[in-house]
Parts: structure tokens; C-alpha cells; sequence
């Protein structure tokens, strides 16, 4: 047992003492704002305060971790045993920056509260972020620095045991589009066809004909490949289902379509499901609940899990309204337009609500790479995805992390401008199965 004293008990201290002992590094610890029983302890101990008490381990604080309220923070990164660091401390310290200030910071997404501009779809965008700039964003430093403190402790305290934390792959498949032409409705068809006669592509009229008269497989229809891929690598996945009303972003099948009741209910036989709440959900607590209800009534039983669709999260607005509707596991905490870290973590955390001053219990699950930002952002091409792709998963395996991965059932169907991106997919799977970096 470690243990920990701070001059002033915090809702932010004791949220990051929780992070980076408890969930990232198994250890458990008392925290203590008094001196004496601090002076007096045998054994483990640490100090997170301005000066050092006894012969403790000692890390002097800044003030982030301290006030309240959200202020333009003054940061200057720079380099420390091959990391990235800021907020940095005076040479007394164990490190010589407050790893604690640094961490809060990254992970409770502070820079997104400040102003900034967004872009066009209303988020914000990787570009505007530390991490980027200061190039980290394919680093998960928070889980890096952890690290750190672990080899600092069993320096100084021999004795302290430490559980073997074990690397994990979760592969998520976004459901924004379930069939290219099939249960369209007769609308919506009519209207396919005359978007490809307009544009005079016949190919594609055929190819819509043929799957509607059930002559060939829909291009959309990856799940065969999926569900193979599920089976031949024990994968952990989860599929995100997108059931908003119909609309310029929202362009999935209808609820009431059968077949697609009976797709949700297959995949959830083979993986775990949730929700992808709708463009048009964002700002519509009503049209949230809605479709939750919707998918809870396919799969008769409670939704905990999300992914914003098109990565919209605005903070803390959204995961407000997901935990009023009694989602428990969210995983949107990533960027469209970079792969990486946004929170320059790379282990599930606790949203903490930087308005409200508290830790919630909305676990956040970041994800590290999703196929269309290398594609559609990055203009990266399948040749070169790789080399994207393996960097990031090197990094969560030296840490013990979790590698998620973000893909969607259209752009696995090996067709047009997805021709080659299939067999990355299956790269990218048997190289985050294999345990060692």
C-alpha cells in the first residue's frame, strides 16, 4: 500500500492519483492532506506537494491540480528520457515535471473547454490540439509517464508489488451504411438510379439491379468476412449501429426494415453491440433517447455502449447526455482528421466533467486509428497504410495498453476506392493479435 500525501485534498488531484495508480498501474494507495500521519508511515510513500517532507519520493505540484475553474494554462514542452513533457518543476523533484498537472490535463481533454475554432462538422480538430503541434499525438504518453512513476517506486521501494498489466486488442466496426442498395425503399432506390443516370454510370446500374433482383451480394455486405475474421482470431469487437432518421448525414437503413432487425441480432450473437447516436442526435437529447430505445427494443435488453457518429462530441455536453440516458461505456474519444492519441492515453478512464468539478462514471475508451482519416485526411493509399497503422500499435504494446481500431462494413468491401484496404484490415488484425512489439 502507497502511501500519498497532498497539501489540499482535490476532486482533480483525486482523479488523476486514481488514473495513474489504480487503473493504470493496479497499485492501490491512501491519499492524506495530514502531516503527521504522513511523517510517521513505514513504508511506501509519496509526496505531491511544494516541498519535500522527509526522504519520501517527492513531485512538485504546480497549480492545475489545485484551482478550479478553466483558465489559458502558460505551457511549454519539452524533452525528457525520449518523451515529450510540460509544466515543468525545479530539480528537487522526482521528475523534473509535474506529471500529475501534465496528465490531468491531456486526459481530461482541458484544451477543448478553451475557445477555439472548429471545424466543419462542429469538433475540434486535431490540428488545434497540443499534442499535434508539439508533435505527440501518436504517443500515449500518459500511459509512458505512468511507467515512469512504476520505475521510480520500485526504486525507491523495492517492495511494492505491482500487477502484470496485459495488452489488448479491440477491433470496433462502425455501422453507418448496412447495404449499399438492398432495403433502401422504393424512394430512396428510385433515387439511386437517377443519381447514377445523371452522372452516367451505367456500371452502377447494373450493379444495383443485379443485387436488388438478389443476382449478386450487396458491396456493402462485408459481414461473411467479419465474422470469419471474429472467429479465426478471437477477436473482442464491437459494432456500432447507426438508427437516426433519415438525413443529409444519416443515411442508414430504416429501423422497421426486418432484415436489418435481423443483422443487429446476428452480429450481437458473435460480438457486443451499441449505439452510434446520429448526426442529428447531437444536439437533440430527444432524438439520442429515441434511438437508444431503438436499439434496446431490437435486442430486448439496456444499451451501454456508444460511438457519436462522425465523431461529433463537443465536451461536456455530449457525455452529459449520454449519461443521462445511462451510457456507461463511450467510445468516440478520438480524431477524425489524425490518427493517434487524443488523450494521449491509451487505457480506458473516467470522464471528468471539468465544468461540474467531478469525476463521472462514463468509462471513456480511446480509439488509436480509424480507416477513412487515413484515407480521406491523411490521403494515405492501402500501400502505405500499414506503415501508419503499425507505429501506433508498437506504442500501445510497449505500454501494456489497449489497441482499438475503428473501421466501418462499407470500406471493407475491397471495391473502388477501397480496393487493397481489405487486406489491411487483415494486416493491421494480425499484427495487433501478436503479443510482443
Amino acid at each position: 500500500m502507497l502511501l500519498i500525501y497532498t497539501h489540499k485534498i482535490t476532486h482533480r488531484n483525486k482523479y488523476i492519483f486514481n488514473l495513474i495508480f489504480k487503473d493504470t498501474l493496479g497499485l492501490d494507495f491512501t491519499l492524506t492532506a495530514e502531516l503527521d500521519e504522513f511523517k510517521t508511515h513505514i513504508g511506501a510513500k509519496l509526496s505531491y506537494t511544494n516541498n519535500p517532507i522527509t526522504d519520501e519520493l517527492f513531485f512538485t505540484s504546480r497549480n492545475l491540480l489545485f484551482e478550479t475553474g478553466i483558465t489559458e494554462q502558460n505551457i511549454s514542452v519539452f524533452d525528457f528520457n525520449e518523451s515529450k513533457v510540460f509544466f515543468a518543476t525545479g530539480k528537487s523533484s522526482a521528475l523534473p515535471f509535474d506529471v500529475f498537472a501534465a496528465s490531468f490535463y491531456l486526459v481530461s481533454r482541458y484544451e477543448e473547454y478553451l475557445p477555439h475554432i472548429r471545424d466543419e462538422h462542429d469538433r475540434f480538430d486535431a490540428k488545434d490540439s497540443l499534442a499535434f503541434a508539439n508533435g505527440f499525438l501518436q504517443k500515449p504518453l500518459v500511459n509512458t509517464w505512468a511507467i515512469l512513476i512504476k520505475d521510480l517506486l520500485l526504486s525507491k521501494y523495492p517492495q511494492l508489488n505491482f500487477p502484470v498489466k496485459k495488452y489488448e486488442f479491440i477491433s470496433t466496426i462502425d455501422i453507418d451504411n448496412a447495404y449499399a442498395y438492398r432495403e433502401k425503399g422504393f424512394t430512396r432506390s428510385v433515387g439511386g438510379y437517377l443519381k447514377s443516370l445523371s452522372k452516367l454510370d451505367f456500371k452502377e446500374v447494373s450493379e444495383r439491379t443485379r443485387v436488388l433482383f438478389g443476382l449478386d451480394k450487396d458491396p456493402y455486405d462485408t459481414y461473411e468476412f467479419q465474422l470469419q475474421t471474429i472467429k479465426k482470431y478471437k477477436l473482442k469487437t464491437i459494432y456500432f449501429f447507426l438508427l437516426g432518421d433519415y438525413g443529409v448525414n444519416d443515411k442508414n437503413l430504416p429501423i422497421e426494415s426486418k432484415r436489418f432487425q435481423s443483422l443487429i441480432k446476428m452480429l450481437g450473437d458473435y460480438a457486443q453491440i451499441g449505439i452510434h447516436p446520429s448526426y442529428g442526435s447531437n444536439k437533440s437529447k430527444t432524438q439520442l433517447k429515441k434511438e437508444v430505445d431503438r436499439l434496446a427494443k431490437v435486442l430486448h435488453r439496456d444499451i451501454t455502449q456508444s460511438r457519436q457518429h462522425f465523431l461529433k462530441l463537443t465536451l461536456p455536453e455530449t457525455y452529459r447526455n449520454l449519461i443521462d440516458l445511462d451510457i456507461r461505456d463511450d467510445y468516440t474519444m478520438g480524431f477524425a482528421s489524425q490518427v493517434g492519441f487524443r488523450a494521449s492515453i491509451c487505457t480506458p478512464f473516467n470522464f471528468y466533467d471539468l465544468d461540474m468539478e467531478l469525476e463521472t462514471k462514463l468509462k471513456i475508451h480511446p480509439f488509436a486509428m480509424m480507416e477513412g482519416t487515413l484515407m480521406y485526411s491523411m490521403k494515405v493509399n492501402s500501400k502505405d497504410a500499414m506503415s501508419k497503422i503499425q507505429p501506433l500499435i508498437d506504442e500501445v504494446k510497449k505500454v501494456d495498453g489497449v489497441f482499438m481500431s475503428l473501421w466501418h462494413n462499407d470500406t471493407l468491401n475491397d471495391k473502388k476506392i477501397w480496393a487493397g484496404w481489405k487486406a489491411v484490415y487483415e494486416k493491421m488484425v494480425e499484427y495487433a493479435v501478436t503479443k510482443n512489439a
